[in-house]
């Protein structure tokens, strides 16, 4: 059974850090885009920042360029988020996201799967 299970989420002051893990199951990295989206009340739904598992080419989107890092243990096959300087329009349900093909971020019917989320509030 294929998983994907994020953690790290939680309640921060705009300002700080959280680091989001999303820990797969079921299927190994090779060749995958693993992402996070993030969606927020009212919002429409963002896609945030992928890594390439092959060459480890990344993607931001412009609203958290400079603030997010991306990064992956393949060994481990898992996907890391570190969020800083975060700011209340953070404030998301975060989904850790895997497709194989072409690199890019994309739209979410586009991957092959998901996981259930992890709430990241930033209060102001």
């Amino acid at each position: 059974e294929v998983q994907l299970v994020e953690s790290g989420g939680g309640l921060v002051q705009a300002g700080g850090s959280l680091r989001l893990s999303c820990a797969a199951s079921g299927f190994t990295f090779d060749d995958y885009t693993i992402g996070w989206f993030r969606q927020a009340p009212g919002k429409e739904r963002e896609g945030v920042s992928c890594i390439s598992s092959s060459d480890g080419s990344t993607y931001y989107a412009d609203s958290v360029k400079g603030r997010f890092t991306i990064s992956s243990d393949n060994a481990k096959n898992s996907v890391y988020l570190q969020m800083s300087s975060l700011k209340p329009e953070d404030t998301a349900v975060y989904y850790c996201v895997a497709k194989r093909g072409p690199f890019g971020i994309g739209d979410l019917a586009g991957y092959d799967y998901w996981g259930q989320g992890t709430q990241v509030t930033v209060s102001s």
